[in-house]
């Protein structure tokens, strides 16, 4: 099925993104509780936010849990920039902990407080801090998880309830001011941050990290690599010398190795949504360090190594005690830039057990052109109905689901006046997640830095 951005907002009443899709949409929430219908698609068409911040559905309500500038209520400064990958985990006592990523570059002007213990190379701006919540989404608590990371993306949740936080760059020391190497996965413990620390997991490759997603049973990690230039970011397994070993286990070291797809040195030459590939290939990767050369120029043998433009979002689905696979975006591939072809987005599943690859979601053109239609970034599984995407793009963003029948509708909006004078448009979203009983959408605004919760009617 597919659909065009008019037909769209004929079905919705409303201004979304207009993507259209084309595959098999339900094949991403089969096994899930996102396999039950809405029974209908969406909640109705947004309505103006009267404060100018979060357009919603009727019935939906935000709040602002936290603001760029604002004090930490830990005393250890103020409320970093640039929010972006983000994951709720629950704690003690009903409470939660909201784990944030830190996208700041060298350059970034509210960097993550340095705090002793916690900070890995001074130098450096990025990092994550946690909020710790009550029932009713009160904030009790606001710190630093990690300090002195750069540009820290997205990351992905273990299965043991730390977040794995992504370094998206391979700066070296010496680079930027850095003192130290970049481009590192490093584990948060959102109860207790000083039981993590700021070690860098080495053995998981030094490259420009986005999304990692953990299969449950092996403990095997999947990582993407949002490389900027061509030729492009690989898609990565980590094989851990502890498996499934809980907090900490990941610093002892394991196997790192790329995805080759027989006969196919680019993904983004695939245009059709059921597309199969049996036997995929997993190559050792010569240098995880990149200490001379990045990974994805290294020589991985006449076969050569499968590359891919923009691979972003990351995660795990299955069918409950079955074997379960990974999923993860091509958020968009342009020829201009080197790619062998142009699409909007792809979501791709690979199921370890049967080594197969297969394209189950392609994002096609939006047909309006007044309208903002970006591609995919940020996604996650929800555990009320659907798949959420977060749009990053020019104008007006978007917040958005697709139901199991590829039906698009809008969640939320970000209003005129989430911008300030010195950034008038609109922030892209980033982050969204819910809460561990489903009951709460959690999501960024990118910049100005803005966490928000969002309750209604979800079903």
């Amino acid at each position: 099925m597919s659909a065009t951005r008019r037909q769209i907002l004929a079905r919705t009443g409303a201004s979304v993104a207009g993507i259209a899709f084309t595959g098999a949409v339900s094949e991403l929430f089969a096994g899930t509780a996102a396999a039950s219908p809405l029974g209908g698609a969406g909640y109705g068409p947004l309505l103006p936010d009267p404060d100018g911040l979060l357009d919603l559905p009727a019935g939906f309500s935000y709040k602002v849990l936290s603001r760029q500038g604002e004090h930490l209520r830990s005393g250890e400064g103020p409320v970093p920039g640039n929010h972006d990958g983000m994951g709720a985990f629950a704690g003690p006592r009903g409470r939660i902990h909201l784990i944030r990523n830190h996208e700041n570059r060298a350059t970034a002007r509210t960097g993550v407080p340095t705090v002793a213990g916690l900070t890995y190379d001074p130098a450096a701006k990025g990092g994550c801090t946690v909020l710790t919540l009550d029932g009713r989404n009160n904030v009790l608590d606001e710190r630093v998880g990690v300090a002195g990371t750069a540009v820290n993306c997205a990351g992905g949740p273990t299965p043991w309830g730390t977040w794995l936080t992504c370094e998206e760059t391979e700066d070296k020391a010496g680079t930027n001011g850095y003192t130290k190497d970049h481009g590192f996965v490093f584990e948060v413990d959102g109860a207790d941050p000083r039981r993590t620390g700021a070690v860098p997991l080495t053995a998981m490759g030094r490259f420009q990290h986005e999304a990692v997603a953990v299969d449950p049973k092996s403990g095997i990690v999947y990582e993407t690599e949002d490389a900027f230039q061509h030729p492009f970011g690989l898609f990565y397994r980590f094989l851990p010398n502890k498996p499934l070993g809980g907090t900490g286990s990941l610093r002892a070291g394991g196997a790192l190795e790329a995805m080759r797809v027989p006969g196919v040195p680019d993904l983004s030459v695939v245009q059709e949504t059921g597309a199969c590939f049996e036997g995929v290939e997993w190559v050792p990767v010569p240098d995880p360090q990149a200490v001379a050369t990045p990974i994805r120029l290294q020589d991985f043998g006449s076969k050569g190594i499968t590359h891919a433009q923009k691979l972003e979002g990351c995660y795990w689905g299955g069918r409950g005690d079955g074997p379960g696979a990974v999923y993860f975006v091509s958020s968009f591939a342009r020829t201009r830039d080197g790619s062998g072809a142009t699409h909007f987005g792809q979501v791709w599943k690979y199921e370890p057990h049967r080594r197969r690859l297969t394209l189950v979601v392609v994002f096609g053109p939006s047909t309006d052109i007044q309208l903002p239609g970006e591609s995919p970034d940020n996604i996650c599984l929800a555990p009320t109905g659907g798949l959420m995407v977060c749009e990053d793009g020019d104008g007006g963003q978007h917040v958005y689901g697709v139901d199991r029948k590829g039906r698009v509708y809008p969640v939320a909006r970000g209003a005129q006046n989430i911008g300030t004078p010195e950034a008038p448009e609109w922030g892209e979203f980033a982050g969204v997640t819910f809460s561990p009983d489903g009951s709460t959408m959690y999501v960024n605004c990118y910049t100005p830095g803005t966490t928000f919760a969002v309750t209604g009617p979800w079903r």
